[in-house]
């Protein structure tokens, strides 16, 4: 039986990621990216897929565990008959190669450990070779090679395609384990210290979220929020992925399982406004500064998503082998919506380079040329229908919040034009793109009888996304349009008043062209936390924050969805927008000192009201 996917913790290195289960088992991992393939793939499929489990002879799940405050070093003990134990896990800030370090310390008594390794390069499929050399334990399949060592050292041997070690540890003593990886082809890198590794591990992690600005309640939550997303973070390039997972389904044995290892650029404004009103200007100036290489080209070509360096080519394929997380098959490797046309992503875009601008971060000598190439593409691009922000794998429509995000991207670039005559650009032509566009979703993607906005244009379905019209400033928060289609949202998407789909899976006929369901979206629950505070109905916000904040696991940690029938978290994990979506309304709701002009303001905008439309509709 798979553990729930809120057993796991998260540890990293600001490359890669591993999850760590409440027995010791690391059964996911990539090495030596994010994207690569797992060497330990147990988590979809099992052990024999590859793992490593450290802990007392013949224990089962922990006792308890915790990160230490304010980083992301895990500890995880067992109280035992015949005494006390810590596993500490961690991935040190690489300087040559990935390490994993795990450090095993008695604490009382006299207990018996074991490690049990099974390494399984490319997801589970291949069994390397084993070694000894120089003390390590080393295994080689094609371009990977991993090497092991203890320190002291212990008794170590093979059996049945694994590696054993098994040892006693008293009060006071510590062994310590490192699993390095790199290439085949190269010599071994040099040896981690990682006793030294641990040490500055949590002064540095420590250090970084000491410089978070926010001191509001539930500054804990916000806080690891923030750890999260700085560990989901691709350190070379600045760049974060979505998830460090694939597969991890939206459906207990459905097929709607997603590789999550790439950078959105729909997650660009939200995470830019989180980073920088929180405080962490050089994070997001790497995320700015990501985005603007990745979007380089022609406008025409934009992806929705890009891997961790910006590259573009995606390709999904399925994993037969991996018979997937508790049977949710197939097993994804790659994104085929990368091919899809999202117009929403043009407008999150320019309103992030907007936003970046207003927020003082340095400029780039080619950013307003590319807000103008993708504007003049957009000009004639916004009247296309669209596969929408849900990714949907059924028929194109005209999704209204698409349409909503086109009118967006002519409102920044106008008012940019505004603040700063001396750039160029046709802002009459961009004005009157922006009045026609709010005319038309106005006309075309509101029901007057039900007093809302809906999915697509002559659709009868709600869609999530629409909680955002107050936010990006297309409607201010209190025409009664806004609060009829947050209350509509509310009435139809929402489980218990505070758990929002994404929209209907059962209702909504052939829109996203799958089988099957899935649960509540986490981040449109905080969206609509933040559309309820818009609209003055704040202390409804912050019980609705409240009950959010305790779908975290016992770690802090959100996955993308929730199944309030089970009671369990569902899909990739940890999910960046769902996190980003607790430390946007944490800042919303509770405020800080000083808030960057656009970053948590009553739209993102930053003005509390809407920009002028042109023509209110």
């Amino acid at each position: 039986m798979h553990r729930r996917i809120e057993d796991y913790a998260l540890i990293g290195d600001e490359q890669t990621a591993a999850l760590v289960g409440r027995d010791g088992s690391v059964d996911w991992l990539c090495l030596p990216r994010f994207d690569s393939a797992a060497c330990f793939a147990a988590l979809l499929g099992d052990e024999d897929n590859g793992h490593w489990r450290i802990a007392p002879e013949n224990a089962g799940a922990c006792t308890r565990r915790a990160y230490r405050p304010d980083t992301l070093v895990l500890d995880t003990e067992w109280d035992t008959d015949e005494g006390s134990v810590r596993v500490t896990d961690l991935m040190p800030q690489r300087e040559h190669a990935p390490d994993l370090v795990r450090v095993v310390e008695g604490l009382s008594g006299r207990v018996r450990m074991r490690s049990l390794l099974r390494l399984r390069f490319d997801y589970g499929s291949v069994v390397p070779w084993m070694r000894r050399s120089d003390g390590h334990r080393v295994a080689v399949a094609g371009p990977d090679s991993v090497w092991l060592r203890s320190e002291p050292p212990v008794h170590t041997y093979g059996k049945d395609f694994r590696t054993h070690s098994e040892f006693t540890v008293e009060a006071g003593d510590k062994v310590a384990f490192v699993l390095t990886w790199h290439p085949s082809h190269r010599p071994r890198p040099p040896l981690c210290d990682p006793f030294e590794a641990l040490e500055t591990s949590v002064q540095d992690w420590r250090a970084w979220a000491a410089r978070c600005r926010y001191d509001g309640p539930h500054r804990d939550a916000v806080v690891r929020s923030l750890i999260t997303l700085k560990a989901l973070t691709y350190a070379p390039t600045g760049g974060i992925v979505a998830a460090p997972t694939t597969s991890l389904p939206e459906e207990l044995g459905g097929v709607r399982n997603w590789d999550y290892r790439y950078c959105w650029l729909r997650d660009s404004t939200l995470t830019l406004g989180a980073l920088l009103s929180a405080g962490y200007h050089e994070e997001a100036e790497a995320w700015r500064d990501w985005l603007l290489r990745a979007v380089a080209g022609d406008p025409a070509a934009l992806q929705i998503m890009y891997g961790l360096s910006g590259e573009r080519r995606l390709s999904e394929y399925e994993i037969p082998w991996l018979s997937g997380y508790a049977g949710s098959s197939p097993v994804r490797v790659g994104n085929s919506a990368v091919e899809q046309l999202q117009l929403d992503v043009y407008g999150e875009v320019i309103d992030s380079l907007s936003l970046a601008r207003r927020s003082g971060l340095p400029s780039r000598p080619h950013m307003w040329r590319v807000e103008c190439a993708m504007m003049e593409f957009l000009r004639v691009a916004w009247r296309q229908p669209d596969e929408g922000i849900w990714e949907v794998r059924g028929p194109r429509r005209h999704f209204v919040y698409s349409k909503v995000m086109a009118w967006v991207a002519a409102d920044r670039a106008v008012r940019t034009l505004e603040d700063d005559p001396s750039l160029d650009g046709d802002i009459e032509g961009w004005r009157a793109m922006r009045d026609e566009v709010h005319r038309e979703v106005c006309e075309r993607g509101f029901d007057p009888v039900r007093n809302t906005f809906t999915q697509s244009y002559g659709s009868p379905e709600l869609d999530a996304s629409l909680l955002l019209i107050p936010r990006v400033g297309f409607l201010p928060p209190d025409d009664p349009r806004v609060v009829g289609t947050v209350d509509a949202v509310r009435a139809e998407l929402a489980r218990d008043g505070f758990l929002v789909r994404r929209y209907s899976t059962t209702t909504t006929a052939g829109v996203d062209g799958l089988p099957g369901d899935e649960g509540t979206f986490v981040v449109c629950s905080f969206w609509l936390a933040d559309a309820l505070h818009l609209t003055g109905r704040t202390r409804e916000a912050r019980e609705l924050f409240e009950r959010l904040v305790g779908l975290t696991n016992d770690l802090g940690l959100l996955s993308e969805e929730y199944d309030p029938v089970a009671g369990r978290q569902l899909g990739n994990f940890p999910q960046a927008f769902s996190h980003i979506g607790l430390v946007v309304t944490a800042l919303s709701l509770f405020g800080v000192d000083e808030t960057v002009d656009g970053a948590v303001g009553g739209t993102v905008d930053g003005t509390g009201e809407a920009p002028e439309a042109g023509n209110p509709g």
